[in-house]
Order: structure tokens, then sequence, then C-alpha cells
């Protein structure tokens, strides 16, 4: 049973060798890996979701895959961490290739939908997969598998900023070297410690500089227009910058603004907020910016918009989503009455502010369309 225990049939995201790779902590060798078949059992996308289940007891059905052999514990210790938190029972089974044991997803899952294609998901889910996975094994032997599981949601979240930093950058290049990195706190968002050095502008590098950072999530950012009334709406809700600065009035005035979920663009981003905070369905997208909030010590960026809406009378109102605990107001203003508490230095979000002054230089264009 020991060596069994050392052999996985693998049907689903990690036969991803990049995503095998992350987990195991070491790229298998080719003859670790040997083609199978798992009769009277099928491979689905769980409906709606991004990721596969496996049915077993189907008689007509076979399930293809990798035998993969040859595991130390640590391998299978890595293994079992990354599946551990998602509630998988662990089942033997008998391949084509030999027995092995394989991680079976429980009636929790959901329900299936289509036949799986790994060619798909790669296209679609591999890089944000391959991603978060470097951050769900860095809490290896720090923290639970099922703790890792619950935060699953915000790692990808920043798995996706990650990828979008990395497929357009926004400034000056040069040679960073790190020589320690610690996660110092992850959940929600995370705090990093890191040890580095930069390259300086004579081409030297600094001496190790001890820093932190923290790990947020890219945001997408709309301040909504009607530019035949020539009004925006703005929305006001508790926030916990000013609540922990000390500021009375944790209640500010800001644009509509969410994460930017896995799989979703910006724009997505802006347009489902738009509905979850205001109920509002944006015409077209006018983009102010694409920025770091603080660069000195955040990863936050903002993909800040302008959103042409049609904003009557009675447009404003309470919402936002229950399941998030959240009470928005939006507001109406005319476009004078917000450009004067803009200049009255009476609303104190930067993104609302930048948005608000782009505005003021587009609002002509933006009314003649």
């Amino acid at each position: 049973m020991a060596d069994l225990a050392l052999t996985l049939f693998l049907y689903g995201t990690l036969r991803h060798l990049d995503l095998l790779e992350v987990v195991l902590g070491r790229r298998p060798a080719a003859d670790e890996l040997t083609p199978a078949v798992l009769d009277h059992a099928a491979v689905t996308w769980v409906a709606g979701e991004s990721y596969p289940m496996i049915r077993l007891g189907l008689p007509d059905a076979q399930a293809t895959g990798l035998l993969l052999s040859g595991l130390s514990a640590e391998d299978r210790a890595r293994l079992d961490f990354y599946e551990g938190g998602f509630g998988y029972d662990v089942v033997d089974v008998t391949t084509s290739a030999g027995d092995a044991q394989m991680y079976l997803p429980g009636p929790q899952v959901g329900p299936p939908g289509a036949p799986f294609d790994l060619d798909t998901w790669v296209a679609d889910w591999g890089g944000l997969s391959v991603e978060a996975a470097c951050e769900v094994m860095r809490h290896m032997g720090v923290r639970p598998a099922t703790e890792v599981a619950r935060m699953f949601p915000a790692i990808r979240k920043r798995a996706g900023s990650r990828l979008r930093a990395g497929q357009k950058p926004t400034g000056g290049t040069g040679r960073i070297e790190f020589d320690s990195r610690h996660l110092a706190y992850a959940d929600f968002y995370a705090l990093e410690d890191f040890t580095l050095r930069t390259e300086t502008f004579d081409g030297d590098m600094t001496p190790p500089l001890r820093r932190a950072v923290f790990h947020g999530m890219d945001a997408a950012l709309v301040l909504p227009y009607d530019p035949v009334r020539d009004r925006v709406l703005l929305v006001e809700q508790a926030r916990l910058g000013p609540i922990a600065r000390g500021d009375a009035g944790a209640w500010q005035l800001e644009p509509i603004a969410g994460h930017v979920d896995p799989g979703e663009t910006p724009e997505e981003a802006a347009r489902r907020e738009a509905q979850e905070e205001a109920r509002l369905d944006l015409q077209s997208l006018e983009l102010v910016a694409e920025a770091y909030a603080s660069p000195g010590g955040s990863t936050d960026f903002f993909y800040i918009y302008v959103g042409i809406a049609d904003l009557p009378d009675g447009s404003d109102g309470v919402a936002g989503l229950e399941s998030e605990g959240e009470n928005i107001r939006s507001h109406l203003l005319d476009f004078d009455d917000f450009m004067a508490r803009l200049d009255a230095q009476q609303l104190s979000v930067a993104p609302l502010v930048l948005a608000g002054y782009w505005l003021a230089r587009h609002r002509d264009r933006l009314r003649s369309a």
C-alpha cells in the first residue's frame, strides 16, 4: 500500500506540466509519467466553473490521464497539500497502466457539465492557475490546506493581477535581485517582506534593502456620466481606510469600484460593478488611466473609466451585494456641482478626483458625440 500511495492517476488540471511542476517543486522526469486510461469513468467540467471533476461507475465511459509514479514522500505531501483543502477523497484505482491512487471530488463539488478539454483549460485558465499555485505552495508548512482553500478566491485575484502586470510593463526596466521573500501575512490581502537589490542609474546595484509591500488586487473604477443631462453619479459607503486612519468622515463619495475577478477583463469588471453597486447599465467606457495607486509600497493597480450612462431623476438609491455586506448609496450631481466640490477639496478619493478632471477636459467631446 505504501508503494501505491506513491503513484497517482492524474485526470484533470495537474496534467498541465507547468502546474504540476509548481506543486511538486520540480519538473517530473519523462519516465515518471505514463499515459493511462481509467475505465467506467468520465472527466467533465464542473457546471459553471473553471475546473474539472471525475465521475465513476459509468459503464461505457473512459477517462484518459497520466500515471505519475516514483513519487517521494515529500512529493506526495506537496500534492496532498495542494488538493487537501477542497474536500477530495483519496481512492485506489486500477488503470490501463497499473494500480494507483486518485483524488476523487465529493458531491459538494457541484453538478457535471460538458466533457473536460485540457487544451481549452490551459488556454483559458492555465496561466492563472500556475500563478495561483505559486502562492498556494508558499503556505505549505505555515497554515493548513483548509485555510488556504478559504483564501483561494483572493489568491486567484492576486494571481490575475500578476498576470496582467507581466503582459504589459508600465515603466522602465532593470535588474532586480531578491535575497529573501517572506509572506508575513496573507488572507483577503497579503503583506510581503523583501530583502532585495535594484539596479542603479550608473549600472551598479544597491546594497540589500529591507522593504515590505501590500499585495492588493487590480481594480476597475468607473465614474458614470450622462452627457445629455450633464450629470454624474457617485456612490457612498463606509470605507475601512478612513476608519483605520482615524478619520471621522468614513462615509466617502467615490466612483463605482471593485476588484477584477479571475477570467474577467477590467472593462467587464467595471460593467459588473456598475450593476451591483448602482443597478446601472453602462453604454460605453472611456479609459481615463491605467495606473498604480501608490507604487512605493502597494501593488494596487487601477483601471479608471468614465462610463457613459443614462442617469434620469430617480436613478440614485441604495444598492450593493448583501452577500458581501455592501450598503451603498448613490448620488446624482450636476456637473457644475461636481466640479465645485472638486475645486473646494470636498472629495477625498484620488481616483474620483482624477476621473473628474479628466471629464472636465473631455466633456465637450462627450456632449457633442
